[in-house]
């Protein structure tokens, strides 16, 4: 059995031994069955697809509810979590640069995310493992650590209530927003999807939609939405994606893509698939697709087969929720069995999703001041699977998702379609720009 003794990250203020031992009923007022089905939260909910037949949350007319904007709304109420002093220290103190080369990766240095953490131990070679409630899990966490609630709208509008009472209709279980009391930056937020169903960190079709309501809500490419596995650095066995406003472009992002022809599948989604080039670590791009649901359908398809078979990897949805990557990983197994360098291990930096995204979270001040590309490549580099094992997972997932790749050397690098993507994402783009100065500063960031 592969285990390795890490440091946890907390990502509660709840996540303390002295909170874990207490009894439910403890009248904290958490998340627990205790004490949601009394509460009242703030709920958002979320606008329809007009195509989507599946209906989450509660009815409310359309015309009493004015539409919010999501992002302002998320980071107005994430603000407020800080001016309340619920957060382990201040990130917007936390230095950040672009790393100058080729690529702008993105360097913060974190010290904060070092301090106030519980060793713990946990098995990295299983991805699905069972849900443990003697464990720190969501259930635990303090209400005064959730946003609101986030549910779908009966219509196609979204809504917002300040407070609602949580329904106590039978077998009810909400999807909550709550701060990440370690934040990596600004607005960093955890979608927990039915938080009382306590499901382990695993993605299925249900919360993985999701998701993507959420980027697509959020409606700027700035606001990112992140999944880790178990083994690929998720740190609590309890279903959660994570979140942040970050205004500077991703590296893999902006890497490009070679489109991987597919013969017709069971279905006809419009799902385009291709994969990374010139990038560190070797990665699926999904993209497109006739409705959300075509583009999580396929793209959770794929997850549940590197979960099925116990394949660690990291999920990044972009572009306003349109782009999803899928990125395949084997660092942690490295890391036990000691095939990772010295130097990389005493940098302490777990790569997850957002390091493989590009952005460098370092705890160390010497790590911040010397980067460079080549450590970031270097790093990232360890993470990926050869291109041998790659070219396998990459043709079992095709096979998950439907779809049958045809001869890779008749297929072009896709620059032209990526043109037409940025243009059909033009308004998107336009509209996060023109509510850029309504929202936070980034004085932080140093251009090199």
């Amino acid at each position: 059995m592969l285990t390795i003794k890490r440091v946890a990250t907390v990502l509660s203020n709840y996540q303390e031994d002295a909170y874990e031992k207490q009894e439910v009923g403890c009248g904290r007022n958490c998340l627990g069955n205790c004490c949601i089905p009394a509460s009242t939260l703030p709920l958002y909910a979320f606008q329809k697809e007009q195509d989507d037949s599946g209906e989450y949350g509660e009815l409310y007319p359309s015309e009493e509810q004015p539409q919010p904007s999501f992002l302002n709304l998320l980071l107005e109420q994430w603000g407020d979590r800080m001016r309340r002093g619920l957060f382990r220290y201040d990130v917007t103190n936390c230095k950040t640069k672009i790393i100058p080369g080729k690529y702008g990766f993105i360097a913060q240095l974190n010290e904060g995310r070092h301090l106030k953490k519980r060793p713990t131990e946990f098995r990295i070679d299983q991805v699905l493992q069972p849900f443990d409630d003697s464990k720190f899990n969501f259930t635990k966490v303090g209400q005064e650590e959730v946003l609101f609630r986030f549910e779908q709208s009966n219509d196609c509008k979204s809504h917002f209530l300040a407070s609602a009472p949580v329904t106590a209709k039978p077998n009810y279980s909400p999807n909550v927003i709550a701060i990440n009391v370690s934040p990596i930056e600004y607005g960093h937020v955890l979608l927990i999807p039915h938080v009382l169903d306590c499901l382990p960190q695993r993605i299925d079709h249900d919360s993985f939609l999701l998701a993507i309501h959420l980027a697509r809500e959020a409606a700027d490419p700035f606001f990112r939405v992140g999944y880790n596995s178990l083994g690929a650095f998720a740190t609590i066995n309890h279903l959660h994606f994570q979140a942040y406003y970050l205004e500077v472009p991703f590296p893999i992002e902006k890497a490009p893509i070679q489109r991987i022809s597919t013969k017709e599948g069971l279905q006809d989604t419009g799902v385009i698939v291709s994969q990374l080039l010139n990038y560190p670590v070797r990665g699926l791009v999904f993209k497109g697709g006739k409705s959300a649901q075509d583009l999580s359908d396929v793209v959770a398809n794929s997850c549940i087969f590197l979960q099925t078979n116990n394949i660690p990897f990291n999920v990044l949805i972009s572009d306003c929720g349109k782009r999803v990557f899928l990125l395949p990983q084997c660092y942690a197994e490295k890391q036990a069995i000691g095939e990772v360098s010295l130097e990389l291990l005493h940098t302490q930096v777990n790569p997850a999703v957002w390091e493989i995204g590009g952005h460098m979270v370092l705890k160390r001040r010497e790590d911040y001041e010397d980067t460079s590309e080549a450590y970031a490549w270097r790093l990232l580099a360890e993470v990926s699977l050869s291109e041998e094992r790659f070219q396998e997972v990459k043709a079992y997932i095709l096979e998950a998702a439907a779809l049958q790749a045809t001869n890779m050397k008749d297929t072009e690098v896709n620059q032209a379609e990526d043109k037409v993507y940025q243009k059909e994402d033009s308004l998107c783009k336009q509209r996060a720009a023109s509510q850029a100065n309504q929202r936070v500063p980034y004085d932080c960031m140093v251009l090199q």
